[in-house]
């Protein structure tokens, strides 16, 4: 298994956006999209997940104009966190996982090194009118949970999507997904993977899912180790194992992984150092944030593609940079076969590129 090399030469970046961020010249900057989660209606129409609170745009128009609708009434105890997972099913069903910041309780205590009672609830809710009204509203765990990264539908209809629990004794996170036979009616969960450490940003956090060619589906996991792990469940998300470092290189935050009407798998992600360098300040290490010295490096946001089923990657290339800023929580929505919108929640970035620019 290989993972992208940190040492290739600097990307060509020449451009800036409307907010001052450099972006590589194959990058076209896209000023009327929301920054946040898309996902393609049968009828044509693009629905957003974005803002914080979390809430919901359509655009009838392919993302030149937006109409707001609403999820939740006000008073209605749910304020809805602006990273979520958002698809429409196969059957015309539209999902959303969710965390409800309403009922966020945080109670990390630097001298326990542990967050008890801590609470961040994830929640799932679905549509069956294209996002227009919303029904069967599930609360699925109270944990404290970090961001809900990604979903996906599997080939035999599943819905599989990614979230988290706070652990105690030390404190630390893990990850694990929920999964639903018959369109989010109802869920179930997964096993959790606990990796080990002790911080209130350690462990195993934020997963980002694919399905591979031969039926699995495999996780990257964001980590303070210097590489995304990986791991791989063969009954399309009830388990999960084996697990280990995946060899590809990165900071402190999540990456989020995308199968192409190509058939190559995208990854966008902040790589562990800046470009050419092989170093950047590491924090932690005392067994609050983590419990080793971690690199959270934000200031690029780098992709790669995989011809492999991920065996392999292409030579990474720094997509925007943001020195002294952040680039990160990245999401992909392939607004056309081989057109990929590309947004990022930290930095606000939203960027259009074309596949064969980057690929061949």
């Amino acid at each position: 298994m290989t993972g992208p090399s940190p040492s290739q030469s600097a990307s060509p970046l020449s451009k800036k956006s409307s907010d001052g961020i450099t972006l590589h010249r194959n990058a076209e900057e896209l000023q009327t999209v929301k920054s946040g989660v898309f996902t393609r209606l049968q009828n044509g129409d693009i629905l957003s997940y974005a803002g914080r609170p979390g809430k919901l745009y359509v655009s009838r128009d392919h993302g030149i104009s937006w109409a707001e609708r609403q999820i939740f009434e006000p008073g209605s105890g749910i304020e809805a966190n602006h990273s979520g997972a958002l698809i429409e099913a196969k059957d015309g069903t539209v999902i959303l996982g969710f965390q409800n910041l309403a009922e966020r309780f945080w109670t990390w205590d630097n001298d326990l090194k542990d967050a008890p009672g801590a609470r961040n609830p994830t929640y799932a809710i679905r549509s069956l009118d294209g996002g227009e009204t919303w029904q069967d509203l599930q609360k699925l765990h109270d944990r404290h949970t970090g961001a809900i990264r990604d979903i996906l539908q599997t080939r035999s209809g599943r819905i599989v999507f990614t979230s988290m629990k706070l652990l105690n004794n030390p404190g630390r996170h893990s990850v694990m997904t929920y999964w639903s036979e018959d369109s989010g009616q109802s869920w179930h969960p997964s096993n959790l993977i606990d990796l080990g450490g002790n911080g209130h940003h350690d462990g195993a956090t934020e997963g980002t899912i694919v399905e591979l060619n031969d039926g699995r589906l495999l996780q990257y996991i964001r980590t303070p180790w210097g590489q995304l792990w990986r791991a791989l469940s063969s009954d399309e998300g009830e388990h999960w194992h084996p697990y280990g470092p995946s060899g590809v290189d990165s900071s402190s935050a999540p990456g989020m992984l995308k199968r192409l009407t190509s058939g190559r798998i995208v990854l966008l992600w902040n790589r562990r150092f800046p470009e050419g360098k092989d170093e950047y300040p590491l924090s932690g290490g005392d067994g609050i944030s983590s419990s080793t010295p971690a690199s959270n490096h934000r200031e690029e946001l780098s992709i790669s593609f995989s011809e492999d089923e991920c065996a392999s990657w292409s030579a990474p290339v720094v997509l925007a940079r943001n020195p002294g800023g952040r680039l990160s929580y990245p999401y992909a929505f392939e607004f056309e076969p081989g057109v990929l919108w590309i947004t990022a929640h930290q930095g606000d970035l939203r960027i259009s590129v074309r596949e064969e620019d980057f690929v061949g």
